[in-house]
């Protein structure tokens, strides 16, 4: 199955080769590379900034894990991470971190006869299921969640992703959070020793992999799911309620999130309370470098970062990501005016 992004002209022709950039992309384009969680809405923004401002974006979509070495290697002007790095880890490496949109992550299943938002699962079954505890979809765990759906007895194929992921370390954290046997046996990581299931690179590898494979289940972010009409589930949140992946929801679990109490923004969204708090809830973030050797190169990145956290929002809503509310963003803007500095010591980016 070929992964689409809708209004972007650019096409996947694998995933390993996941760029996107227009055909007049030119060397001097703004470079960057990372998480796939936000590939859909960064190559809308990319798309509408080359055609207003004619200035190129060529990301990498290769995990969070290959963003965080190219930033390290300095091959990219910034990386994309969905997994904050801790404030020792920008401090010894001299990043600053912030965080640009954020998400839902939602399991996704290949169920015949079965249709979005039908099926409903809890953390700790999700966990059982990823653990291979659960081996069929008419357990009794997934029977009481779903006493009317018409369940097979047929095999659950579990699939994860076999790069390095924000998107599995937030997954990975939420189940951890709901399952202290995860926790112990499993862990917290954008990579992991899987008990059971198959791999795939990517968020468009996971999607592809699941949209191929009957009796399937996976995680993956809410506009890949929506995007190639993959099958969701709702799930039960920590208040017990029922919901849906939506904008709302979203928006609902990030409501009371204090950015500043972590270096860099890191904040983890993940099983916030709330009646309308979807469980699994992700920011992604950007690193750049405080003081890059490309001072002009960053100061392109800003630029477009700051277009989009200003004329992006309808285009990140319309896919269901949820914008950053504006005072972060104001504080965010004054921390690239502070901190993100050229060789001169003059920073490269004056907060408006």
């Amino acid at each position: 199955m070929t992964i689409l992004i809708r209004s972007v002209a650019v096409a996947c022709a694998t995933i390993a080769a996941s760029v996107f950039t227009s055909t007049l992309a030119q060397a001097a384009d703004i470079s960057g590379a990372g998480a796939t969680f936000p590939y859909p809405i960064y190559a809308k923004w990319a798309d509408a900034y080359k055609k207003e401002t004619g200035n190129g974006l060529n990301y990498q979509s290769i995990g969070s894990g290959g963003g965080i070495k190219q930033i390290k290697a300095k091959t990219v002007t910034f990386g994309a991470s969905d997994a904050p790095l801790k404030g020792e880890d920008l401090d010894s490496i001299g990043l600053a971190q912030f965080p640009m949109v954020m998400g839902g992550i939602v399991p996704v299943v290949n169920l015949e006869g079965v249709k979005p938002g039908e099926l409903v699962l809890d953390g700790k079954t999700l966990a059982d299921i990823f653990q291979g505890k659960i081996k069929t979809w008419d357990d009794a765990a997934i029977k009481k969640l779903n006493p009317k759906a018409k369940l097979p007895s047929q095999a659950i194929a579990v699939v994860h992703r076999s790069d390095g992921s924000g998107t599995t370390y937030n997954f990975s954290y939420y189940l951890a959070d709901i399952s202290a046997e995860w926790k112990d046996k499993v862990g917290v990581n954008t990579a992991l020793e899987w008990p059971v299931g198959i791999g795939a690179k990517g968020n468009e590898g996971v999607a592809s992999n699941v949209a191929q494979t009957k009796g399937s289940i996976g995680y993956v972010e809410y506009a890949y799911a929506k995007q190639n009409k993959l099958t969701y589930t709702d799930m039960i949140n920590k208040d017990g309620k029922t919901v849906a992946p939506t904008a709302e929801t979203f928006s609902a679990a990030a409501a009371n999130a204090d950015w500043k109490s972590q270096p860099g923004y890191g904040v983890i969204l993940a099983n916030q309370p709330g009646a309308s708090s979807w469980p699994m809830t992700a920011a992604t973030w950007i690193l750049v470098y405080k003081k890059p050797d490309d001072a002009a190169a960053t100061a392109e990145a800003l630029k477009f970062f700051d277009w989009s956290y200003k004329n992006g929002t309808k285009m990140a809503a319309e896919l269901d990501y949820v914008p950053m509310p504006e005072n972060v963003v104001k504080d965010i803007e004054q921390t690239w005016a502070k901190d993100v500095v050229g060789k001169d010591g003059k920073a490269v980016y004056s907060a408006k």
